[in-house]
């Protein structure tokens, strides 16, 4: 179980990160207006698939992955462990913080009175959520590395 959810979980984020960079390439491109816009549709993709990956993560983190569950029953020794304290505090916290802002950033461009107010709550929340996600990834030749596409 650990493993298929662990390969879903790697693969969706992929699919996380291409629909957050498309929301803010859209309200970057100004396409913005409109109930139906390009950014709106993307914002939608974005939320569902953000949801599932959280939703994954927290399924490994608390019940499936033995580095976390491991750690959980003993955090001062967790924390004194580089590898361990990345997959316990390091990876969740961003991608919490990038799911806040990207819920946030949509609840609040649908709420801006003018474009112009959208865009702006679109870039700096799906930027910011953007940027997140790419810091917290466990990236080839990094210490936590994973392979870009597990098999």
């Amino acid at each position: 179980m650990q493993s298929a959810v662990l390969l879903l979980h790697s693969w969706l984020r992929w699919v996380a990160l291409v629909s957050v960079v498309g929301v803010t390439l859209a309200a970057l491109r100004n396409q913005v207006s409109g109930d139906r816009s390009v950014a709106d549709r993307w914002g939608m993709v974005a939320m569902m698939v953000l949801d599932l990956q959280m939703l994954l993560g927290l399924l490994l983190y608390l019940a499936l992955s033995p580095i976390t569950t491991g750690a959980l029953q003993n955090m001062s020794g967790a924390m004194q462990n580089a590898q361990v304290r990345f997959w316990v505090v390091e990876h969740p916290a961003p991608m919490f913080l990038a799911v806040i802002l990207a819920h946030a950033g949509r609840v609040l461009a649908r709420k801006a009175p003018t474009p112009a107010a959208k865009r702006t709550r679109l870039l700096i929340c799906f930027g910011l959520a953007t940027a997140l996600i790419l810091l917290a990834m466990p990236w080839p030749g990094t210490p936590n590395e994973r392979p870009l596409f597990r098999v």
